[in-house]
């Protein structure tokens, strides 16, 4: 049935031209509309830092062509087109405008988690609760956003009719179905899990030191099923969320970036421990390593085979790296001071050769009878 204005089109002109032409008309007009009003609310706002400001910004775009395929789809049944197609491009208008809706929803929280991350700067030395404020931020940034584009997409699809039947008849047969999508999502639900349970209880965040398998490194990405750990030869290691949530791991930052270091040393038994523990002080003193926390010498172990001690040298730093470093720097020059100045020290074997008595010559003549 033609529209009441139809009278005002040349009847040679096919009702999809008229249909396309108006839609594109609308899209300009509702463009132009929208435009004016977001520079408006720019000169509004009181500053260029407000987070209004900054989602205009971002996901202004966005949101435009958003209203706009929400005029054309509250246009369309006015289009000359037939019942059926008026319907289609309507369903279809609306589910685009609801996926626009809900990215211009994932711009918004994204924007407004970085704006709070920006006021904790990790880069410190006592960045503790800094990097626990970023790891909650950033896993609430990826739920908020797998939250939204589930809900998204959900209410898209719920605008055609087949697929909306789909759901009820999915709810209906709830048992089996529902067992059988469970059962293919296991890896996939596990680790979402993993993701809750770690914002909440946070056993790492960005930044901690771990040691995972035996390899040593840092937490560079937490992300919604996995965790990456950044190696110290600049390796990346990719371990799932479950899998850390389930195996033991260590965690040298837990608590405080500050570290005990361990240095190990063998000397001789006559060695002056004395002399070590002066030295080893002299050496921390000196480095800029040192935190000024823990310097101790103890004798740890003996050897009965190589007739050597065993010297711990317990050193602290503040963090991980300087840690390492201040354990290769204490070693290299307490080896270099024994070599130079106290050779005695270092670990010797020895060698201790009896002579025997010799055998009394009236045994000897004996024997040789025999």
């Amino acid at each position: 049935m033609k529209k009441s204005y139809m009278h005002l089109i040349p009847a040679w002109i096919p009702d999809w031209v008229v249909a396309v032409v108006a839609l594109a008309l609308i899209a300009v007009i509702t463009a132009i509309a929208l435009g004016f009003v977001r520079m408006a609310l720019r000169r509004l706002l009181p500053s260029d830092r407000t987070l209004t400001h900054t989602v205009l910004q971002h996901a202004g775009g966005v949101a435009q062509y958003a209203f706009t395929m929400l005029v054309a789809g509250l246009i369309t049944p006015a289009l000359p087109l037939d019942r059926g197609t008026n319907q289609i491009v309507e369903r279809f208008l609306f589910a685009g405008f609801i996926i626009l809706l809900g990215w211009v929803a994932i711009i918004a929280s994204d924007l407004a988690i970085n704006r709070y991350m920006s006021r904790f700067h990790s880069n410190t030395a006592d960045n503790l609760l800094a990097r626990k404020a970023i790891t909650q931020m950033k896993l609430l940034k990826r739920t908020v956003d797998v939250v939204i584009g589930i809900i998204t997409v959900g209410f898209a699809l719920m605008t055609f009719d087949a697929v909306r039947q789909f759901g009820v008849s999915l709810f209906a047969s709830a048992g089996i179905a529902g067992l059988a999508v469970g059962f293919a999502a296991k890896p996939l639900l596990e680790n979402l899990v993993a993701g809750v349970q770690l914002a909440i209880t946070q056993p790492f965040r960005i930044d901690d030191v771990v040691i995972v398998n035996n390899e040593w490194g840092w937490i560079e990405e937490i992300n919604s099923t996995y965790v990456v750990v950044r190696c110290w030869d600049w390796r990346r290691l990719v371990v799932p969320l479950s899998y850390m949530m389930t195996n033991p791991f260590q965690n040298w930052t837990r608590q405080s970036s500050q570290l005990i270091g361990t240095v190990y040393i063998y000397v001789n038994y006559t060695t002056d421990v004395e002399r070590i523990r002066s030295k080893a002080t002299e050496i921390a003193k000196a480095s800029k390593l040192w935190d000024g926390r823990v310097i101790n010498v103890q004798v740890s172990d003996i050897s009965e085979n190589s007739m050597t001690m065993q010297v711990r040298i317990l050193v602290t730093s503040a963090d991980s790296g300087k840690s390492w470093d201040m354990r290769c720097e204490m070693r290299e020059k307490i080896i270099a001071w024994m070599r130079d100045e106290y050779p005695e020290a270092l670990p010797v074997w020895r060698e201790e050769i009896q002579q025997w008595p010799s055998v009394p010559q009236p045994l000897h003549q004996a024997a040789g009878r025999y």
